[in-house]
């Protein structure tokens, strides 16, 4: 995670990026021609505590196979594989990145699962999709890159209907300085963090009402513990698309989790 996930896209514009995860995913034994998003989930999921984060939030924002899922910050597809296959929904991810927009459209049709996952390039501050398209939205770890918060919430908000759900996992801001370079960040030029305090409100300001509201700063910290300590499965990491960085960065970020600088939360919210 030593780059924005803008840079590793544009870093990977002349190469391809799908081929590059398939390859390391042979080297470590696994049969790229009948894959699931299982083999690539150590590879395609973008924030603290992996799969397993998805898997919680996707509980908590209780999906089912009639909902219409937009996956905002999308990266190469993970979490959208994850909820296709998992509740057969229909799910809709949207990057600002051509380059992972690109790889998650190669990965979901290599998974066979192009019908129900589709993915296309937008701006989550001007999401190309009309009103009320969607009944769940879904995002992990993107607000921090993002400057205008009110803008933000106010897009997912008007592509949600009355009562739509907006299930989010972020990063928020604690006590004393955030030690850089992070995941999202080399410096604090280019974060953007709330503190805990302030996401709730630029939240409800913008037309949610909160549902839950969870801290799950420890399951994140345990869960770096368990992988700096070599006790997470061998094999392919984020390192594939993040590049050679990523060790330290994501210390960092645990550093920033154990030492309270940082804290990580789920929310789920209605849209009023």
């Amino acid at each position: 995670m030593s780059r924005s996930p803008q840079a590793v896209a544009e870093h990977y514009k002349q190469r391809a990026l799908g081929d590059a995860i398939l390859a390391a995913l042979k080297a470590a034994g696994k049969d790229v021609d009948h894959l699931t998003p299982d083999d690539l989930a150590p590879v395609d999921e973008f924030h603290s505590g992996g799969r397993n984060a998805t898997v919680r939030l996707a509980q908590l924002a209780h999906i089912n196979g009639s909902d219409r899922v937009l996956d905002v910050g999308c990266g190469i597809g993970g979490p959208a594989r994850y909820l296709a296959s998992t509740f057969g929904c229909q799910v809709t991810g949207v990057d600002l990145s051509p380059g992972f927009i690109d790889a998650a459209n190669y990965l979901t049709a290599r998974c066979g699962l192009s019908r129900r996952a589709t993915f296309r390039v937008g701006d989550a501050l001007h999401l190309p999709f009309e009103d009320a398209s969607f009944d769940v939205a879904f995002l992990q770890h993107v607000a921090m890159n993002i400057a205008d918060r009110a803008s933000l919430y106010a897009e997912v908000r008007r592509i949600l209907p009355p009562g739509g759900r907006f299930a989010t996992y972020d990063v928020v801001l604690r006590d004393g300085d955030v030690v850089y370079p992070a995941p999202w960040a080399r410096d604090a030029s280019t974060s953007f963090l709330l503190t805990e305090a302030d996401m709730r409100k630029a939240l409800e300001q913008a037309g949610f009402q909160t549902v839950l509201w969870r801290d799950d700063t420890q399951i994140g910290l345990e869960w770096f513990q368990r992988a700096m300590a070599g006790s997470a499965p061998s094999g392919p990491n984020l390192g594939v698309v993040m590049g050679p960085e990523f060790q330290a960065m994501t210390g960092n970020l645990a550093r920033n989790l154990g030492e309270n600088r940082l804290g990580v939360l789920s929310a789920v919210l209605n849209r009023n």
